[in-house]
């Protein structure tokens, strides 16, 4: 299944926005379990001012002493979970998207060691959780967002696992990834069982 994402990721030529906007960039980690490889994410502290509560992969700005913003996502996947650069393998890059911030973020995915040990550091998160990929590609979803632009609506799915919804521009990289990655075919369009309530 890894084997599969590390070949199309290789043959994928993800989009970049030119814009002026500053960046950031987040670090998509799945585990290399051999049967149920899972997704890392996180959930943003109460405390914090922007995106409090929410779930994020983790990431943030590029710094102006990064080298790059594959730099900026190792470096900030170190300080949020405590994840060592030198036990993620990266894969590469998928397209850059728009945060609501107008920050200009660029996923990145790495492999990491199914039996990793994360530590949630307290001032920016409340919890660190995994998500079976299998999960995410049966399209579970809970409902159908709309995430409006200058000039485009995208339909995002959003889903629910143990308590944690996973919406927004995380849902819509995870969709990315699972789409390109895994050819899971997730519809990016409401389907009517999908529309909002």
């Amino acid at each position: 299944m890894l084997q599969d994402l590390r070949n199309r990721l290789n043959n994928y030529t993800p989009r970049r926005l030119r814009t002026e906007q500053p960046e950031a960039s987040v670090l998509i980690a799945l585990t290399d379990h051999p049967t149920e490889p899972e997704v890392i994410l996180t959930r943003r502290a109460a405390h914090l001012s922007s995106h409090s509560g929410e779930v994020a992969f983790p990431g943030g700005k590029h710094d102006l002493t990064d080298p790059d913003l594959l730099f900026t996502a190792l470096r900030e996947a170190e300080e949020e979970v405590g994840l060592n650069p030198d036990h993620v393998d990266v894969i590469g890059p998928l397209g850059q998207v728009m945060s609501k911030n107008r920050l200009q973020v660029t996923p990145w995915v790495g492999i990491v060691p199914h039996d990793v040990r994360l530590q949630a550091n307290p001032d920016e998160l409340d919890a660190i959780f995994r998500v079976p990929l299998s999960y995410l590609m049966d399209d579970n979803r809970c409902r159908t967002d709309e995430i409006r632009t200058t000039h485009v609506t995208h339909y995002v799915p959003a889903w629910e696992f143990e308590g944690y919804v996973i919406w927004g521009l995380t849902a819509y990289m995870l969709a990315e990834l699972l789409n390109v990655g895994f050819d899971a075919q997730i519809p990016m369009k409401p389907r009517p069982e999908h529309r909002k309530v």
